[in-house]
């Protein structure tokens, strides 16, 4: 046989065995062992930054490369190149392209947008600009919010000693908790506003419970924040100078930003039947338009900002690009996570959602609260809403009403408890990048966590006696 007819003949050999799998994983059939790689690819991001700092900051990306060819390459030999194709493109085309599109451009436009003026970073002053990042977080996003606010916030405190603790806070009510009235706020809430939930009835339900959350994170953030405020005062020199009035440079980009908001709104209210299939993969109308509309606002923004403006906001790419290799690496390796739960009862996380079910057959929403919080907060909360909200019925007129508190507790988990770890939500790996980049010591994924569950977990305990039993 000559050699190319037996490459054809290998890779038709390679890809048969695949033809029984459908475009979409079936969880049912894969075995617990093909959570390893995700698992790794976690335990990565949380010690090799501890136990090998200069070869994590040189090589993070092909550390996250790694872990996905250790699911891709026994994932093919064992059901084919064609199933492996097939989960690689529908992880590109329909979750990690559009995720990483917009992210690019809301930091793109919010990096445009220089709040000039030198802020000085007392209790009060910080307490004030996390309540406004919160309430600006459910309008532009968590994302967009962070973006924006983030900046002025650390330069405000660039004379501060201690200020770790101030982006930790940030992260809770900015980068997640503040996300949770709208489905502008958060991808999940938007997943579930996709899915046919009205777009103010998650404000309706759990208004109460994102006022107590954010109420109590600004409270103990301003006790903690004045205690190191009187014990160690300020640098006896700003590395800002009071050198110019308050105002804002690259205004423009709140235009552009608008842009983002309405590109995103459209892709949710504009119903099309006209759809392209990639290998499978849907791909919608309004969702092409929408991430074009993103590339091109980008485009514009790159353009229209005055060089000044990204200099004065110490923009550079280094936090997105982190961001950007990261998640490339989490979004394949949770591929067989993510159909594994999908699978309910089925599969080999079966025990986790047959948790939430009472006896009598019922939802119960402390579990449905606690299960997707705690899935939200190592994994991605956008899939995990959507796992809980199908285990849960899946009919959106059923749970906005018989079972609404089911769906609050599932909103209320995966918006809430998205700020337990770096990656429970993407704004809170890029909050900590660029802390970093700025020269903070931010707490390591487990130091993290130390705080989370000092804070957060307690907060979360409370709300389950008051709102979720």
């Amino acid at each position: 046989m000559k050699t190319p007819q037996r490459w054809v003949v290998l890779a038709l050999l390679f890809v048969l065995p695949s033809l029984s799998f459908a475009a979409e994983l079936d969880g049912s059939r894969l075995s617990a062992l093909w959570a390893v790689p995700f698992a790794g690819i976690l335990l990565s991001i949380a010690l090799m930054p501890l136990m090998a700092p200069s070869f994590w900051h040189h090589h993070y990306g092909k550390v996250a490369a790694a872990w996905a060819l250790a699911f891709f390459v026994p994932f093919a030999v064992q059901y084919g190149g064609s199933a492996a194709f097939v989960s690689l493109v529908h992880a590109l085309l329909a979750e990690y392209i559009p995720f990483i599109v917009l992210l690019v451009a809301l930091f793109t436009v919010a990096g445009g947008i220089h709040i000039r003026g030198n802020l000085h970073g007392s209790p009060a002053l910080n307490i004030a600009i996390l309540a406004i990042g919160a309430v600006l977080a459910s309008f532009m996003g968590t994302t967009g919010a962070s973006m924006l606010m983030l900046r002025p916030l650390i330069r405000a405190n660039d004379n501060r000693v201690h200020k770790a603790h101030v982006v930790v806070f940030f992260i809770f009510i900015v980068s997640n908790a503040g996300g949770s009235l709208t489905p502008l706020g958060d991808p999940p809430l938007f997943l579930g506003f996709l899915k046919g939930v009205d777009f103010f009835w998650t404000v309706k339900q759990i208004f109460p419970e994102t006022l107590f959350l954010v109420g109590s994170l600004l409270a103990i953030f301003y006790a903690l924040d004045s205690w190191f405020f009187r014990r160690e005062g300020v640098l006896p020199v700003d590395p800002t100078p009071d050198t110019r009035r308050f105002g804002f440079d690259g205004a423009a980009n709140f235009v552009l930003l608008g842009a983002v908001v309405a590109l995103v709104l459209l892709s949710g209210f504009w119903k099309s039947p006209l759809s392209f299939h990639v290998m499978g993969t849907e791909v919608g109308l309004p969702g092409l338009v929408r991430d074009v509309g993103l590339v091109a606002v980008t485009w514009i923004s790159l353009k229209i900002t005055a060089k000044s403006v990204h200099d004065d906001n110490q923009f550079s790419w280094g936090p997105m690009i982190e961001v950007a290799k990261l998640f490339a690496g989490i979004f394949l390796t949770i591929i067989p996570v993510i159909a594994m739960l999908k699978a309910g009862v089925n599969g080999p996380f079966g025990a986790v959602v047959s948790a939430v079910t009472r006896p009598d057959g019922q939802p119960d929403p402390t579990m449905y609260f606690w299960a997707t919080g705690f899935l939200s907060s190592f994994l991605d909360n956008a899939p995990t809403y959507l796992v809980f909200f199908n285990t849960a019925g899946g009919d959106p007129a059923t749970l906005m009403t018989t079972l609404a508190p089911t769906l609050a507790a599932v909103s209320a988990g995966a918006v809430f408890m998205g700020a337990n770890t770096y990656i429970g939500n993407a704004p809170n790996l890029m909050v900590k990048a660029i802390a970093e980049d700025r020269g903070i010591k931010m707490p390591g994924f487990f130091g993290y966590m130390a705080w989370s569950c000092s804070i957060l977990v307690p907060l979360f305990i409370i709300m389950t006696f008051i709102w979720f039993k």
